[in-house]
């Protein structure tokens, strides 16, 4: 039987869903995903962080990344943090490592 492949510490399985670990930025130039900074996944976000407006650009940006729904990503944590953890419900951290074209394995460590 293969050994399942060791994920990245910024996402996790719940159940059916994953949670990831995310250092956003609001007030980018452009909505991107920049790679890996510690232990979170460095979103860029070009909304500013006022009425929970990075939030909600952040939720739609990454469903649309990640080819949900948009009410399939909450953020859990954080919401007037840049250290938030948001929920994808019904993926797998497989899954979602690879919709964000991420290896399974953490190779910066």
């Amino acid at each position: 039987m293969p050994v399942p492949a060791a994920l990245p510490s910024f996402v996790r399985a719940d159940g059916p869903d994953s949670i990831l670990a995310v250092a956003a930025r609001p007030r980018a130039r452009a909505n991107s995903i920049e790679g890996i900074q510690g232990d979170a996944l460095k979103v860029r976000i070009a909304a500013p962080p006022v009425d929970g407006a990075a939030n909600e650009a952040m939720e739609r940006y990454l469903a649309e990344v990640l080819r949900v729904s948009r009410s399939r990503v909450q953020v859990l944590h954080g919401a007037t943090s840049r250290n938030k953890a948001l929920r994808i419900v019904g993926l797998t951290p497989s899954e979602v490592l690879h919709r964000l074209n991420l290896p399974p394995a953490d190779s910066s460590r």
